[in-house]
C-alpha cells in the first residue's frame, strides 16, 4: 500500500486581512490542467491556499488608491520540493495576476460583490464580500513575465497556464500562443528565458521567477530577476520566486532573497529538523513526511525510491530535491545534522571561566569571536549595549571590518568572563594581537597560526570527532560537546569542506568564493583551546584569569 503524504494545515493560521477573493477566484476560474481529472475544479492545496493568502495579505492601514503598498508582502519566496505542484500554482498566481481581483480596491462596508460580469467574464461567478474585508479588482492593463532558465524549465509553469485557459472560462478573453498570451487588447503575459532577454526593461505589473535557485551571476538570471523586480516596483508592481532548494555554493538569486535581511518578504520553505539525517532511511522518510504536509496527492513511497538511487549517485541532489534543504554538491567536513544535534543553548554567567577562539579578516571574509566553558560548551559571545553577535560582516559595515567595535568586543569579553585562553589567528590583526598580548599577558593570548598545516588539520579533527561521537559524560569534557545552535555559525559549518593533501592530512576550504567559513574556523580555535587547556591543568585551577583594569 503506498503511503501518502499528510494533508496537514497544521501552523495554517490566518489571523490577518487578505484578499480572499483571490483564492476563492483561482478555483472558479483554474481548472485542473492535465492528468485523469483534466478539466475538473481545481482545490488549491492546505500550503498553496497558505502561500496565496500571505502573498495577498493587505495592511490594515491600506487605502483605496495603493497598489504594491497596500500589500504587508513586497514580493514572495516559495522553496519546496519536487512533485508538490509549484508549477501549476505558480500558474493560478500568474493568472490571477492577468485577469483575477488582485489590486486592493478598498475595504467592504458589507454586502458588495465582486461580478465577473462587470469585468469581461461572462462566466457568472461572483463573490460576497463580508464587512471590514480588503475588495480586489483586476488590473486594467496587466503586463506579466514569466521566468525561468530554459524554455524546458519555463514550460513546467507556462504549460498548465495554457490548459487551464484553454479548459476554462478565461478562455474568453485570454488568447495563448508559444511565446506569450495576450489579455484582452493590451494586457500580455512575456516568457522570458536566457534566449529571450530582449523583453526585459519593459514595464510590467507582476513577475513569476520560477526555479530561482538556478539564477546565477554566470548565466545571466541574476540580471534578470534584479531587472524584472525594478520595473516591477518602478509600476507599483509586485513578484514572486519559486524554487527547488539551491546548493549554497552557487550564490543564486534564490540563497540572496532566503539570506536578506528585508521584512517585507514572505518566505515559505518547510524544513524537517536538522538533526535528522538525509543519508538515514528512517531519517528520511521523516523528512519526507514533513516537507511534503500538505500535499495529499504524493506517494511518499515513490519519493523515496527516486530519491535512494539519486543518493548512490549525487546525495546532495536528492536532499535539495526531495528533501528541500539548501546543501552544497560535494561532501562536507563536518555532517550539519551530527552539529544540529549537540545544540544545546544555556546562559554563561559573567565571570564564567572560559577559552576563545579568533579568526580576522579585513574586507573580503567575516571577522568572528567563538567561546568554550571548561565543560565544553561553545557559544557566541555578545557585546555592546544592544547584546549584538560577536560576528561581523565586512558587507555590514560598507565593505569593511570594523576594527575598533571587534577591540572593544574583545576587551568587554576579557573583562566580563575569566578567560584562560584566546588562540587567535595574526594575518591582518598582527597589530591587534600583539595589543592583546601586551594588555592580557602572553600566557593567555596565543598567536594561532591557521596556516600550518598538521597543526590545523589536528584541531579540525579534534573539533569533527568530538561533534560527531555520542556524548558520554564521564570525566571527559571533550566528549560532553554542546553548542548555543548559533545560525551563522551553523551556515559556516555547513560552508566548510575539506580540501585532501598528497600527505595524508586536510585543510578546511570554502564550497565556493562566496561562501563564509569564518565561524568555523574560531569554532575550530576555541575548541583547540579548550583541548590545550585541559591538558595543561588550567580548568580547575583555583586562580581566577578574571581581568580587571
Amino acid at each position: 500500500m503506498a503511503t501518502k503524504a499528510p494533508d496537514s494545515a497544521a501552523g495554517f493560521v490566518v489571523d490577518f486581512p487578505t484578499l480572499w477573493v483571490v483564492p476563492d477566484w483561482i478555483e472558479a476560474h483554474c481548472p485542473v490542467p492535465d492528468g485523469f481529472r483534466a478539466g475538473e475544479d481545481l482545490e488549491l492545496y492546505p500550503w498553496q491556499l497558505w502561500c496565496t493568502v500571505n502573498h495577498y495579505r493587505v495592511k490594515p492601514t491600506a487605502t483605496l488608491g495603493q497598489l504594491a503598498l497596500a500589500f504587508h508582502y513586497r514580493r514572495s519566496q516559495v522553496v519546496a520540493p519536487q512533485k508538490t505542484g509549484k508549477g501549476p500554482w505558480s500558474a493560478t498566481i500568474v493568472l490571477a495576476e492577468a485577469a483575477g481581483p488582485a489590486v486592493f480596491a478598498g475595504w467592504a462596508r458589507g454586502g458588495e460583490r465582486y461580478r465577473c460580469a462587470d469585468h469581461g467574464c461572462g462566466c457568472g461567478w461572483w463573490y460576497a464580500y463580508e464587512r471590514g474585508e480588503p475588495m480586489g479588482i483586476p488590473w486594467p492593463t496587466p503586463l506579466i513575465q514569466l521566468t525561468a532558465t530554459s524554455e524546458d524549465q519555463v514550460a513546467n509553469v507556462y504549460r498548465p497556464l495554457q490548459n487551464m485557459v484553454k479548459r476554462g472560462p478565461l478562455s474568453e478573453f485570454l488568447r495563448v500562443g508559444e511565446e506569450f498570451t495576450r489579455i484582452g487588447d493590451d494586457g500580455r503575459i512575456d516568457v522570458v528565458t536566457s534566449s529571450a532577454l530582449s523583453r526585459l526593461g519593459n514595464p510590467i505589473n507582476f513577475a513569476m521567477q520560477d526555479e530561482t535557485g538556478l539564477y546565477t551571476t554566470a548565466n545571466k538570471l541574476r540580471r534578470v530577476a534584479e531587472t524584472q523586480r525594478r520595473g516591477a516596483a518602478g509600476m507599483q508592481g509586485r513578484s514572486m520566486e519559486t524554487t527547488n532548494a539551491w546548493d549554497p555554493s552557487e550564490d543564486s538569486v534564490a540563497q540572496r532573497t532566503s539570506e536578506s535581511k528585508a521584512s517585507d518578504i514572505f518566505r515559505y520553505h518547510p524544513q524537517a529538523p536538522k538533526t535528522l539525517s538525509y543519508g538515514n532511511k528512517r531519517d528520511r522518510r521523516k523528512i519526507h513526511a514533513i516537507v511534503y504536509a500538505g500535499s495529499a496527492h504524493v506517494d511518499l513511497d515513490a519519493i523515496e525510491a527516486e530519491a535512494a538511487e539519486i543518493m548512490e549517485k549525487d546525495p546532495a541532489q536528492a536532499e535539495r530535491f526531495f528533501g528541500n534543504r539548501c546543501v552544497a554538491g560535494s561532501a562536507g567536513w563536518l555532517d550539519g545534522a551530527k552539529w544540529a544535534a549537540k545544540a544545546k543553548p544555556r546562559r554563561v554567567r559573567p565571570m564564567t571561566r572560559i577559552v576563545l577562539g579568533f579568526d580576522g579578516s579585513d574586507m573580503d571574509d567575516w571577522t568572528a569571536i567563538r567561546a568554550e566553558t571548561m565543560d565544553g560548551y561553545q557559544f557566541t559571545p555578545v557585546y555592546g549595549a544592544n547584546d549584538e553577535p560577536t560576528i561581523w560582516n565586512p558587507a555590514d559595515y560598507g565593505g569593511q571590518v570594523p576594527r575598533a567595535e571587534v577591540r572593544a568586543a574583545m576587551d568587554q569579553l576579557m573583562r566580563r568572563y575569566d578567560v584562560v585562553r584566546l588562540y587567535a589567528d595574526p594575518p591582518y590583526w598582527d597589530t591587534e594581537v600583539d595589543e592583546w598580548v601586551d594588555l592580557y599577558g602572553e600566557e593567555r593570548v596565543i598567536r594561532w597560526y591557521t596556516r600550518r598545516m598538521v597543526q590545523m588539520h589536528a584541531a579540525a579533527e579534534r573539533l569533527k570527532t568530538d561533534v560527531v561521537k555520542r556524548n558520554s559524560g564521564g570525566d571527559s569534557r571533550a566528549a560532553a560537546f554542546t553548542h548555543d545552535g548559533c545560525p551563522l555559525a551553523e551556515a559556516h559549518i555547513a560552508n566548510t569542506r575539506q580540501a585532501e593533501r598528497p600527505s595524508g592530512l586536510y585543510v578546511l576550504r570554502k564550497a565556493s568564493p562566496a561562501q563564509k567559513i569564518d565561524v568555523a574556523v574560531a569554532s575550530v580555535l576555541a575548541h583547540e583551546a579548550l583541548g590545550d587547556v585541559i591538558a595543561a591543568g588550567l580548568a580547575e585551577r583555583e586562580e581566577s584569569f578574571f581581568y580587571s583594569a
